[in-house]
């Protein structure tokens, strides 16, 4: 089961120039191939599916931990790409004036017909993620493989599209999962030398190109969140200690194990775009909940 919090694991600041084609360019690394929505569902899977796990629990507890990881990944890549698109249209009720008119040249005309100026399953062309995505053999070691090469695949498309925006909103959310799924990479490779002998982390970095390159990454490597590895769990999933330890390959220092979640920050309130009816609840008075958490004894704020 998932502990849902409200907060994402990093402070994503306001971009500073709104931008359609920058949001279209990102959504890659939600819905595209390599994208979080990828690694959640083929990490999740893999996780459900895990057979022998008594026998071999550290790496099931590595698979589970990286898995509840990814939500998060979603959430931030998602608010990251809600905020580029957050002002790029006039607001408004009146439809005459055409307050979409300026959508025509974005390249995603989803993101306006089909969403509420916000993201969607969808990579940087529209198309829609698929479930073919998911590799789950069920042989650990192809897909331990799978997903070293699967996280290897996003971090390349990750510093392509750092390199087609330079909006600090989209650069940020890039420069932490270019370290967290960095981590990610180094804990398969750790999974697979445990599991073969055969020392994958030679291979890396994986496109040859250190994240101290990026200066947003390395604020986050400062942090030491390439070495944290997550359980995302409040009891379970201890054992992942047992393959995430020793020397990070980038650096040298200790990797280890962090019981609990990523502490997290207030996810940004998006305001509201009349003229895409979003959210629509224009003739709802927010003090009828008022009234009853009054009554209830809960906090309400609007």
């Amino acid at each position: 089961m998932i502990l849902k919090m409200d907060r994402l694991p990093i402070e994503l600041p306001v971009p500073k120039n709104p931008s359609a084609n920058d949001a279209a360019a990102i959504q890659e690394l939600l819905g595209g191939k390599f994208g979080e929505m990828s690694t959640l569902m083929n990490y999740t899977f893999q996780s459900f599916n895990f057979r022998g796990r008594k026998k071999i629990r550290p790496f099931y507890d590595v698979i589970a931990s990286i898995a509840g990881e990814e939500y998060g990944h979603i959430e931030v890549v998602s608010y990251a790409i809600n905020l580029l698109l957050t002002g790029v249209t006039k607001r408004g009720h009146d439809p005459v004036p055409a307050p979409l008119a300026d959508a025509v040249n974005a390249r995603n005309t989803y993101h306006y017909i089909a969403s509420g100026q916000g993201s969607l399953p969808v990579d940087s062309m529209g198309n829609y993620w698929t479930g073919q995505n998911v590799f789950s053999s069920g042989n650990l070691k192809l897909d331990l493989l799978h997903n070293f090469f699967l996280e290897c695949g996003a971090r390349g498309n990750k510093m392509r599209a750092y390199e087609m925006v330079s909006d600090p909103t989209a650069r940020t959310m890039v420069g932490y999962l270019l370290v967290r799924g960095g981590l990610h990479i180094v804990a398969y490779a750790k999974a697979l030398e445990k599991l073969t002998g055969v020392d994958v982390t030679k291979l890396l970095p994986i496109p040859n190109l250190s994240n101290n390159a990026f200066p947003e990454a390395k604020k986050f490597m400062e942090q030491k969140l390439h070495l944290e590895l997550y359980t995302f769990s409040q009891d379970d999933y201890k054992q992942a200690g047992l393959i995430w330890n020793g020397p990070h390959p980038d650096d040298g220092q200790e990797c280890y194990v962090v019981e609990g979640a990523i502490p997290g920050f207030p996810v940004p309130d998006l305001e509201e775009e009349p003229q895409l009816n979003a959210p629509g609840a224009d003739d709802f008075d927010p003090q009828v909940f008022a009234d009853m958490a009054k009554k209830m004894g809960i906090k309400y704020e609007y």
